[in-house]
């Protein structure tokens, strides 16, 4: 359903040091500079990218919106977490654990980046 999601950032020196820890963290590459100045990710075949607007105005997190990483093992998820919270991110909401949630069980985990935005990794049960 996605071709692709993107974030805006104030600082991408900052951003790309969160986001190649966190994805290196799971077997994920550094992220590149394209030629319009925005930071890329590929992994597992999706497309991850860092910008700052294009407008000109100064990167918000969007109010109530959650971007979630699929995570192979919830193993992964807590690499995902503990790079992330050490690379500049900031753990919100629960601890990293199991969910019940509408007979689903998943294990999620939570992070802001460095400009506010809400991550999730999450592995199904």
């Amino acid at each position: 359903m996605y071709s692709h999601m993107m974030v805006g950032s104030n600082d991408l020196d900052k951003a790309k040091t969160f986001y190649d820890a966190t994805f290196q963290a799971i077997g994920g590459k550094p992220g590149v500079m394209d030629p319009k100045g925005r930071l890329v990710y590929l992994h597992n075949g999706a497309v991850f990218l860092v910008t700052k607007p294009i407008d000109g105005e100064p990167a918000t997190q969007g109010n109530g919106m959650t971007i979630g990483f699929a995570m192979k093992s919830t193993d992964e998820a807590d690499a995902w977490h503990k790079a992330g919270a050490a690379a500049g991110g900031k753990e919100i909401e629960d601890p990293p654990g199991w969910r019940e949630s509408g007979g689903q069980k998943l294990y999620l985990a939570y992070l802001r980046d460095p400009d506010g935005n809400k991550l999730c990794a999450l592995c199904r049960g």
